[in-house]
């Protein structure tokens, strides 16, 4: 990883690093081959992605990621990021592929206990066992939002990336880049596998965690992003996500 850090625990079954991540840090894409990582902002909010797939995790979420899964790690505004890594022969939690998990106040503690260097091995052990216990995961559905790579929907994404409340619909997004509707509709689910409108949900969603994670109220979100309501919005989180907002940032 690029940025600095400390690491501890070296004698137990964990690996805790502390990085220090200004805003808008990212790390390159990477894997850890031979750990599973443990994703958490001790501070601030991070973001992980894992392909196609984007988190945002405040302090009171992280990302399980299983050892060999290639990411990058950033951060939304100033972060400190805690990066756990367990060694699999001796870790209890086997999940194939990534889960997001909730830090309660008690795994909390914990995982700032075990950055103790001087903790002795066998109250490390046991602090370990417990916070392999305590880590719950939550059935959320990571964020995707596939990148096309014709040109002309390429111009498409740009502008809805750069404004996701734009209203504009494929018709109009044609004339813009040189594309029917209908050219346009193909390319989408050809390139993307979902249609435009599924697309710009997804893109829309994912513009919406990190005004969420600032904790801005529903009706500015929703308005930024592009929809009517709060009302609408929180249908639409909970239909791709699986949870509401307020359950996706709970304490």
């Amino acid at each position: 990883m690029s940025p600095n850090g400390q690491f501890h625990g070296q004698s137990g079954a964990m690996l805790l690093g502390a990085f220090d991540f200004p805003a808008g840090t990212w790390t390159p894409w990477h894997e850890h081959e031979s750990h599973h990582q443990l994703v958490w902002a001790a501070r601030g909010v991070l973001a992980v992605n894992v392909g196609e797939a984007h988190w945002v995790l405040p302090p009171t979420r992280a990302l399980w990621l299983p050892a060999g899964v290639r990411h990058r790690s950033g951060s939304i505004g100033h972060a400190v990021m805690l990066g756990i890594y367990a060694d699999p022969p001796r870790c209890p939690v086997s999940w194939p592929e990534p889960r997001m998990v909730a830090v309660r106040p008690l795994l909390r503690e914990l995982l700032d206990h075990l950055t103790d260097p001087d903790l002795p091995e066998q109250p490390r052990r046991r602090a370990e066992a417990v916070a392999f216990d305590l880590l719950e995961p939550l059935d959320v559905v990571p964020i995707a939002v596939p990148a096309p790579s014709d040109p002309r929907a390429v111009d498409v994404q740009t502008a809805v990336t750069a404004d996701p409340a734009d209203p504009r619909g494929l018709a109009e997004f044609g004339r813009a880049v040189g594309a029917s509707e209908r050219t346009l509709a193909r390319i989408f689910v050809r390139e993307c596998h979902m249609t435009f409108g599924t697309w710009r949900t997804q893109v829309r969603l994912r513009a919406s965690l990190p005004l969420l994670a600032a904790g801005l109220p529903l009706a500015t979100v929703a308005e930024r992003v592009g929809y009517a309501s709060a009302s609408a919005f929180v249908a639409a989180f909970r239909r791709a996500v699986g949870v509401t907002p307020g359950a996706y940032f709970a304490g």
